[in-house]
């Protein structure tokens, strides 16, 4: 049985490929030269195999990997894919909008899928990735894992879920990885709640070759337990006091504040990557973390399509710090955001609460389906 990922072709590939292997559904994300980014076809395969998957009685439990291609960083999904974003909404194409209230179903999928869900999350993990694989009942981190929340830094809010499991993160390390877009590495990532084992990378192809051998679903769950290393300790862990003494902070302006006020390593090291980020876009987070723990997590994801909508259709029209972080940071790539308002001051006050208002009422919202 070959259970590798198999390099891209010349030919146009599916960015998803889904197989099954005795009583184990696979998916591979198969766009490696991307990174394996998800587009819209990459969600709506995810989605019509893990449904068909749920209700099939042959099929004991999914696992999630990515391709790889030589040249390339690994990953396993590096998130959505940044340049249909910024096409898709210069030409006003309806499939922005579907990709997002896709996404988000899915995650939402994920998240309450009722057969053991195993997320091999191997190499780069973020945004979108992250969306995909923090629901899984097993996820699993090697050595070369590199998880983040980096929205901010393109002028966006961590999404797919991320305000909901950032808000579940120990103390206030989520308000942290929402603002700043640390990347975790495993003992981090396991630390903060966002990893389950490590396994060396070495190891994956044997893993996943024995995972997808099980008969039952309590199996899965045995082989990945018998593949784990011990967990180094968590170097971010360490700053946990620092962390929540700004990042309790009531608002933005009073943890950037604190920040200043702090000439250690690691309120400076966190003041220089926040001085990068859309000042707006950091309000928002803030707040979406801050309420996200208060709530379920259909609710949540309904919370943050409103948010995207406001991204991409900002009230008055024009365009927002979104467009304007990924012309900067994919498109033109001069890395020189122009940040509207530019400076953390010239937020007015409560100015991201705008972004919470919801543009559909509950019946007609895209996610009124979505249950708890």
């Amino acid at each position: 049985m070959n259970t590798q990922p198999q390099p891209a072709s010349a030919a146009p590939a599916a960015s998803v490929l889904a197989e099954r292997h005795g009583r184990v559904g696979l998916l591979t994300l198969n766009r490696p030269q991307a990174l394996n980014a998800l587009d819209l076809q990459a969600v709506r395969s995810l989605d019509a195999a893990l449904r068909a998957w749920a209700a099939d009685p042959g099929i004991v439990g999914v696992v999630l990997r990515g391709a790889s291609r030589e040249g390339r960083p690994t990953a396993l999904c590096a998130g959505g894919d940044l340049k249909f974003f910024h096409r898709a909404a210069l030409a006003g194409d309806p499939e922005l909008d579907a990709f997002f209230t896709e996404e988000y179903a899915l995650n939402h999928l994920i998240h309450r899928y009722p057969k053991p869900y195993v997320a091999l999350m191997d190499g780069i993990v973020m945004g979108g990735g992250m969306g995909i694989s923090q629901g899984a009942a097993l996820r699993v981190l090697s050595e070369r894992s590199a998880l983040a929340m980096p929205e901010a830094n393109i002028g966006l809010f961590p999404d797919v879920g991320g305000g909901w499991f950032l808000a579940r993160c120990p103390g206030r390390l989520g308000e942290y990885l929402a603002l700043s877009g640390h990347t975790l590495h495993a003992s981090d990532a396991i630390a903060c709640g966002l990893g389950d084992v490590l396994v060396d990378s070495a190891d994956l192809p044997g893993l996943c070759e024995r995972l997808l051998g099980a008969r039952e679903a309590r199996e899965l769950h045995d082989i990945v337990a018998g593949a784990a290393r011990a967990v180094p300790a968590s170097p971010l862990l360490q700053q946990r006091e620092l962390v929540d003494r700004h990042f309790s902070r009531p608002d933005l302006a009073s943890v950037m504040a604190s920040l200043r006020a702090d000439a250690g390593a690691f309120a400076q090291q966190t003041l220089s990557a926040l001085g990068r980020h859309s000042p707006m876009m950091m309000a928002v987070s803030l707040e979406l973390v801050r309420r996200a723990r208060s709530m379920g997590l259909a609710d949540e994801l309904r919370m943050e399509r409103d948010v995207m909508h406001h991204c991409f259709h900002p009230a008055g029209g024009g365009h927002g710090d979104a467009l304007e972080g990924i012309r900067a940071l994919v498109i033109d790539k001069d890395r020189r955001p122009r940040w509207k308002p530019a400076a953390v001051e010239e937020i007015g006050a409560g100015a991201e609460q705008a972004y919470f208002v919801s543009p559909w009422t509950p019946e007609s919202h895209p996610l009124a389906a979505l249950q708890d």
